[in-house]
């Protein structure tokens, strides 16, 4: 299992560029693929504190929940970039 844990929806482009910064650095991750209705999305809930996805845990270093595409890769390039 990945320290590094992704919540996405299938086509969201937002978890998409999420999805390509962690593939450009060569980071494995774990995937979770949660439901499209916001109702049905508790795990993401009790994670962030919302229910929008991407949503992303990073055990190694402390993140509990981290949302927002920009916010994310911003963090992923700061974190595990060059």
């Amino acid at each position: 299992m990945s320290d590094l844990i992704l919540y996405e929806v299938a086509g969201c482009p937002f978890c998409a560029k999420v999805t390509s910064k962690l593939n450009e650095l060569g980071l494995a991750y774990e995937s979770k693929m949660v439901p499209r209705s916001h109702s049905e999305r508790t795990e993401v809930k009790e994670i962030s504190g919302q229910t929008g996805v991407p949503v992303l845990v990073d055990e190694a270093n402390g993140v509990d929940g981290m949302p927002e595409s920009g916010d994310i890769v911003e963090y992923l390039d700061k974190t595990y970039g060059n």
